[in-house]
């Protein structure tokens, strides 16, 4: 997967546009980013004056996610220490 451009880059991209009056085709020239870039770019900070990235990839998921119903079960009806619950998950998972 590739990476963000830097926020200064995204910063001089958007400035062009929209202080200098610059299309943002001609920015994304200018600056050696792609059109369809720089168009985003430019298009979000009109309309929401948000310069900063989205969060790129999938959500963090947890391990404990598949067994989520069986761990809060075990919480709810024991009164166990996390070593023990650890335990008991390791042995039911077998």
């Amino acid at each position: 997967m590739a990476r963000a451009y830097g926020q200064d880059l995204r910063d001089r991209v958007i400035d062009a546009a929209l202080k200098n009056g610059t299309p943002a085709r001609h920015a994304a020239a200018r600056f050696g980013v792609g059109i369809a870039t720089a168009i985003r770019w430019v298009r979000q900070a009109r309309q929401s004056g948000d310069r900063t990235p989205g969060r790129q990839g999938q959500p963090r998921r947890s391990k404990l996610d598949p067994h989520r119903d069986y761990v809060l079960e075990l919480a709810r009806t024991t009164d166990m220490t996390l070593t023990e619950l650890a335990a008991q998950i390791s042995v039911n998972r077998r």
